[in-house]
């Protein structure tokens, strides 16, 4: 798998945050958004942007507190402003109507800002990221909210404590980079790493992302007013997830039924990361869709 030639760096601003993006060019082409998952960063795109490239304008952020984004002041990172970051980012680049794909945490991003804004998103593709199944959101709903607030209390000053982790040489990251997807090939783990470090002044090497990203809120998700959203979304939507996954099967658990129009699709020997694990098959549904 060759390595995709790169896309330009741009900054925007979004709650008076500089937040970083990448645009592939061809500005005459419909836009595509791509937006990342959690802990990751915008060049985790690359692949598939290098192979839409030619038919669309691709626009891929790095979230806030990850990539080349600003942190936030405080820890408190939360779905409402990664939407609202979002929003921004296409009011300020007159993107709409366009379609976006999104993976992860950038796909649960991505289906909300189709429910606020459906007229703006013309299709949709959300990898792994439609939400927490339904199980999931029970076993959390038993749990009382004292308990929640002091189990996120103690989970933020325990990454407030938490320095970044250090690796001493590229390779070294590449290695947790393999542990975390087993599925990537040893090109991919060292692309996505390289573009997800920073060298420290002493020339150790940490992960761009902020700490606290980790922590969630302990009142972040209301599922009925999620899906309350979702059934606004009035484009085709796709849900894609991988055989190897912990996200469940949207159609089987119920989630798909809250979609005006959308279809789900299971990606076989693939994980968490589908666009990486099955990248030609990730590209051969994605393409298919975007084409009807």
């Amino acid at each position: 798998m060759a390595a995709p030639t790169g896309p330009a760096s741009h900054s925007y601003f979004s709650q008076r945050l500089r937040l970083h993006y990448v645009d592939w060019g061809n500005e005459e082409a419909p836009p595509l958004l791509l937006v990342h998952g959690g802990r990751d960063h915008c060049r985790n795109w690359d692949w598939v942007a290098q192979a839409l490239r030619d038919d669309y304008h691709i626009i891929a952020p790095d979230l806030r507190g990850h990539g080349d984004s600003q942190w936030m002041v405080g820890g408190n990172y939360s779905m409402v402003d990664y939407v609202y970051d979002v929003a921004q980012l296409v009011h300020q680049l007159r993107l709409a109507p366009l379609t976006v794909i999104g993976h992860s945490l950038g796909g649960h991003i991505s289906l909300q800002f189709a429910g606020v804004y459906p007229e703006s998103v013309k299709k949709l593709v959300s990898v792994e990221g439609f939400g927490p199944p339904p199980k999931m959101l029970a076993k959390r709903a038993e749990t009382p909210p004292q308990r929640r607030m002091h189990e996120w209390i103690d989970q933020l000053r325990g990454l407030a404590g938490r320095l970044p982790r250090k690796y001493q040489s590229v390779d070294e990251a590449v290695a947790r980079m393999h542990d975390a997807n087993p599925h990537l090939s040893d090109e991919q783990a060292r692309h996505l790493t390289v573009h997800g470090v920073n060298q420290n002044e002493d020339g150790s090497f940490s992960w761009k992302f902020d700490n606290y990203v980790r922590a969630f809120s302990p009142f972040s998700f209301n599922a009925q007013e999620m899906y309350e959203l979702w059934s606004k979304i009035s484009c085709p939507t796709l849900l894609i997830r991988g055989t190897d996954s912990w996200v469940g099967d949207p159609e089987r658990d119920g989630r798909l039924q809250h979609f005006q129009d959308a279809r789900a699709v299971t990606i076989d020997d693939a994980g968490h990361w589908v666009h990486h694990d099955q990248l030609d098959e990730f590209l051969r549904i994605t393409r298919a869709f975007l084409a009807e």
